[in-house]
C-alpha cells in the first residue's frame, strides 16, 4: 500500500509530528475498525436489517475486505514501520509478498464498494434485469471474482520489490535493477484500478441516480397539482429511499475520504515517480501525501458508523446487541 522507497532512519533525525500522528493514528485505527467490522459483519448476518439477500452479500464482503485492509496495511505494514527499525516485512520472502497481500486487500476493498454500487444502481432503475442480477448467487460469484482478481492483478509487485542491506539497516526498496518501465507500468495500473475507474463509475451511477430521483419527484409534483382525485403514488417508496440512501453512504464516503490520496498519489507519480525522499516533512506534498493515506485508510474503520447514522433498522439492531452484550456483563460480573 505504501510505496516501496528507500527510507532514512528516523531515529536520527527530529521526530516530526507528522511521525508522531501516524505513530498513535494507525493502532487507534486498528484497535476502532477491527472490531466494528466485525460487528457489522454479524449483525447483518444475523439480524434483520430490512436489506435484500444481494446487499447483504455485498455488506458482509465489503467488512471483510476493509478487515483485511486494517490487518495487512494499517496493522502489520504501517503500525510495524512507525513501532520497529526493521520490520519483519523488511526480510526476504515477506518483502516480495507484502505488497501482494497490501494491494490484494485494498482493491477488493475498492471494487467491492463498485460492485455493490453497480447492482444497487441497477436494483432501484432496471426492473428487466433485477431478478437476474440483484441474486444471492449473482452476488456470491461476484464477491469471488473480485477477491480473486484483486489479488491476480497484485501478483506483479512479486518481481518488484528487494530486500535490501544498506546504511546498516535492512530495507524492503524497489528492485534497482528493475526496468523502470515495469515499475511505472505498475505504479500507474494501480492508480487506474483503486482511484481512476472506481471513481468515474461511482460518481458516474451516483449523478445518474440523484438525476431520476429529481426528476421522478417533479413528475411527482405535476401529477399531484393537476389531479387531486387520482393521485400518483410517489416513485421512490421507503425501501427504495431507503436503498438510495444507503448506496449513496456507502459509496460517496468512499470517494471523499480516498480522493485526498488520489489526487496526492497523481501528482507523486507524474512529478516524482517516487525519487524524492518521502520521509523530508519539509516538503508540503509528503504531509498531504500522508494525510490523504490516513484518511482513504479510514473508509475501512468507518462503515458501521456510517450505517449506524443512517440505517434505521441497523441502528436499532446495533443497540439491541450493546444491550445484550451489557445484560449479559452486569449478570457475570454482577451475580
Amino acid at each position: 500500500m505504501v510505496p516501496s522507497v528507500v527510507r532514512e532512519d528516523m531515529s536520527l533525525q527530529k521526530k516530526h509530528w507528522m511521525v508522531t500522528l501516524q505513530e498513535v493514528f494507525y493502532p487507534a485505527l486498528a484497535a476502532v475498525g477491527i472490531p466494528s467490522n466485525t460487528i457489522t459483519f454479524l449483525i447483518i448476518l444475523r439480524r434483520n436489517c430490512m436489506l435484500s439477500r444481494s446487499s447483504t452479500f455485498y455488506l458482509m464482503a465489503i467488512s471483510v475486505a476493509d478487515n483485511l485492509v486494517l490487518i495487512f496495511i494499517v496493522v502489520l505494514e504501517l503500525s510495524v514501520k512507525y513501532h520497529q527499525q526493521e520490520p519483519f516485512w523488511s526480510y526476504e520472502p515477506w518483502c516480495n509478498l507484502r505488497d501482494i497481500f497490501n494491494y490484494g486487500a485494498y482493491n477488493a476493498s475498492t471494487w467491492l464498494v463498485v460492485v455493490f454500487t453497480v447492482e444497487r444502481f441497477i436494483a432501484i432503475h432496471t426492473w428487466k434485469i433485477k431478478t437476474k442480477i440483484c441474486t444471492p448467487r449473482c452476488a456470491a460469484w461476484t464477491i469471488t471474482a473480485v477477491f480473486i482478481f484483486s489479488h491476480i492483478f497484485a501478483i506483479p509487485y512479486y518481481w518488484s520489490n528487494a530486500s535490501v542491506y544498506e546504511d546498516n539497516q535492512t530495507r524492503c526498496i524497489y528492485k534497482p535493477e528493475a526496468p523502470s518501465h515495469f515499475i511505472h507500468a505498475l505504479v500507474w495500473c494501480q492508480t487506474v484500478q483503486a482511484y481512476v475507474l472506481p471513481f468515474l463509475i461511482i460518481l458516474t451511477l451516483n449523478g445518474l441516480t440523484l438525476r431520476l430521483i429529481s426528476h421522478s419527484n417533479r413528475v411527482h409534483i405535476t401529477a399531484d397539482l393537476t389531479s387531486r382525485v387520482n393521485k400518483v403514488m410517489p416513485l421512490l417508496r421507503s425501501r427504495k429511499r431507503k436503498s438510495v440512501v444507503l448506496l449513496v453512504t456507502v459509496s460517496m464516503s468512499f470517494v471523499l475520504l480516498s480522493v485526498t490520496r488520489a489526487i496526492t498519489q497523481i501528482i507523486l507519480r507524474t512529478t516524482h515517480m517516487y525519487t524524492l525522499d518521502r520521509n523530508d516533512y519539509n516538503l508540503q506534498i509528503n504531509i498531504a501525501a500522508d494525510v490523504g493515506t490516513m484518511l482513504s485508510l479510514s473508509n475501512a474503520a468507518a462503515n458501521m458508523y456510517l450505517y449506524v447514522c443512517t440505517q434505521s433498522k441497523f441502528r436499532q439492531e446495533f443497540v439491541a446487541c450493546v444491550r445484550q452484550v451489557s445484560f449479559y456483563c452486569k449478570t457475570k460480573l454482577c451475580p
